[in-house]
């Protein structure tokens, strides 16, 4: 089976070394490429699967590199990554075209797990948009009054869940399911993090799940 080839563009060696290693040993294919002349260069001889972008480049923007390749038809999907957390430059990327975005510092699992996401993505029809109140989630983005809210996929999951059953206890088992490693301290950690990040009423039920109305 063909290998996924991914670009990284990232202009720290040291990181940038890390994680194209981690991503080889899960099976990908990766270039680097540590500028956006290298990186324009690159996409130009070469098809890639996904694009991994730092926003921030010794030589311009990763954002405005990769508005570049979507006026010359390339609809490649991509990941930004920064240190950048200012919403407008969030918006900025998203509007550029990128499908996801991840804070610097992060840990290379959950980097590996949207990588994942993007690449099912392109062989699997869009996810149908779910909405509650003023959050919605798109293609495993989600957005509150139409701005980004950055979340990770466990997060999206959960949230995607309890608006599906919205009115209905969710049993903390079905939590359990989707946890690489499931306990109760978890599942409240979990969500307590999406109340802050949403702004949404989750209700616990004791000793059963829990529920938004």
């Amino acid at each position: 089976m063909k290998k996924a080839k991914i670009l990284l563009v990232e202009d720290d060696s040291l990181l940038a070394r890390s994680v194209a290693k981690y991503l080889r040993l899960h099976g990908y294919d990766v270039d680097v490429a540590k500028s956006y002349s290298e990186a324009g260069d690159k996409t130009f001889s070469q098809k890639y699967d996904l694009y991994i972008f730092d926003i921030n480049l010794k030589d311009g923007s990763g954002i405005q590199l990769l508005e570049d390749l979507r006026f010359a038809e390339d609809n490649t999907p991509t990941i930004f990554i920064s240190a950048l957390r200012d919403g407008k430059t969030i918006v900025k990327g998203f509007n550029a075209g990128a499908e996801d975005y991840i804070k610097k510092p992060f840990d290379p699992e959950e980097l590996l797990v949207r990588v994942k996401v993007r690449l099912s993505s392109k062989r699997e029809p869009l996810e149908e948009e779910t909405s509650y109140k003023e959050i919605k989630i798109i293609g495993g983005r989600v957005f509150k009054n139409g701005k980004p809210v950055d979340m990770s996929p466990l997060q999206v999951k959960f949230l995607k869940k309890l608006i599906e059953n919205k009115g209905r206890i969710v049993p903390k088992e079905q939590f359990f399911e989707m946890m690489e490693h499931p306990s109760d301290l978890a599942l409240r950690v979990t969500i307590s993090k999406i109340k802050k990040k949403t702004g949404l009423e989750i209700k616990s039920v004791r000793g059963l799940g829990y529920t938004v109305e």
